[in-house]
């Protein structure tokens, strides 16, 4: 067994034993510092407070082995820097709300120090200042997509474990294996935290916890060149070759799959909310998860379709990345998610 694969097992081994240790620790912690949630009998439907402070414990775990384990390299003091101000700006609004605005400052302040550590969209086609914008959205797009699916037991925690899992595949087999560390230490440390998050939980991540696992899952995808990977297996269309437009855009299509529920969870709940008359960001019962154990479902079940459809997107993302599947294939595919999608939540 080569150097390679002993430090990716460490790494994972490492974050999921410092995980099971940390956790059972905050979980104390927060009940001194009651630093709870607290069921409000609307969207807050589980019996007992229960304690925030798993984003902490995802944090440490990640940071503390992260450290033993990964090669040096420029970009990491930006990525911590971007990651622990979103870590910071979580754990104010869980110990007092933030108002949306200055949470939205917050994360772009997180934003601008990936950007700066070189955390942006590998393509040659737009100017700088366009590259700059579209990866800023990206990164705030997924921030916020990860903050607003985390709203049952387990749901946050296992897309996250999917999304990071599907990058992990995607580099590894580019033999990036820079990324392929950070992924692998952030899988070790979310499996550790869902083992006291799976219904019914002992412990949330908290605002904390689903900002630093929603930047984390932002920016390290920016590491990746999607056009050459898509270039070197052939998977792109005819009529988008030679266009870099069409290009970088179909490319993006991968990792986008790959955090496609909780993305579908935001745009889902702009159109439901707009057509309501509410700001996308207000709390309310408009979540997908809402909707499915309005209809009876029980949490596990709601867990099994929410992981059942992530699984389904990063597999699709993955065959056509491959070359295994069409883009018009692909296409018919998220068609066919779409209308079922539709079909199983809101019909």
């Amino acid at each position: 067994m080569n150097f390679l694969v002993l430090r990716h097992m460490g790494a994972f081994f490492g974050a999921f034993c410092l995980g099971l240790y940390l956790v059972p620790v905050l979980i104390r912690a927060a009940k001194k510092l009651r630093l709870v949630d607290v069921p409000d009998g609307k969207l807050k439907q589980h019996r007992a407070p229960v304690p925030y402070l798993g984003g902490v414990a995802v944090y440490v775990s990640f940071i503390v082995v992260l450290a033993m384990f990964f090669p040096s390299g420029t970009n990491l003091l930006w990525f911590i820097l971007g990651t622990t101000v979103l870590l910071f700006v979580g754990l104010i609004d869980d110990f007092s709300a933030l108002s949306p605005l200055q949470k939205m400052g917050g994360q772009l302040v997180a934003v601008a120090c990936f950007l700066k550590g070189g955390f942006s969209l590998k393509s040659r086609f737009f100017a700088d200042y366009i590259n700059l914008f579209a990866s800023g959205f990206w990164m705030l797009s997924v921030i916020n997509a990860f903050n607003l699916v985390d709203v049952m037991d387990g749901l946050a925690g296992m897309l996250a474990i999917i999304a990071a899992g599907s990058f992990l595949v995607v580099a590894l087999i580019i033999q990036q294996y820079v990324v392929s560390i950070f992924l692998i230490t952030l899988l070790g440390a979310l499996f550790a935290f869902l083992v006291y998050n799976k219904p019914s939980a002992k412990i949330y991540l908290g605002d904390a916890g689903s900002l630093f696992v929603g930047g984390f899952l932002a920016a390290t995808p920016l590491l990746i060149r999607w056009t050459d990977i898509l270039d070197t297996h052939g998977a792109l269309p005819s009529f988008a070759q030679g266009n870099m437009l069409f290009e970088t855009g179909i490319s993006a299509l991968v990792p986008m799959l790959f955090v496609g529920v909780p993305l579908l969870e935001v745009f889902s709940l702009i159109i439901i909310r707009k057509s309501k008359g509410l700001p996308f960001y207000c709390g309310g019962p408009q979540h997908f998860s809402s909707y499915l154990r309005e209809k009876g479902w029980s949490d596990w079940r709601v867990l099994a379709f929410a992981g059942v459809s992530a699984l389904a997107l990063s597999f699709c993302a993955l065959l056509f990345m491959t070359g295994a599947i069409s883009f018009m294939t692909l296409i018919w595919l998220l068609g066919v998610f779409l209308l079922l999608w539709v079909l199983l939540v809101f019909w």
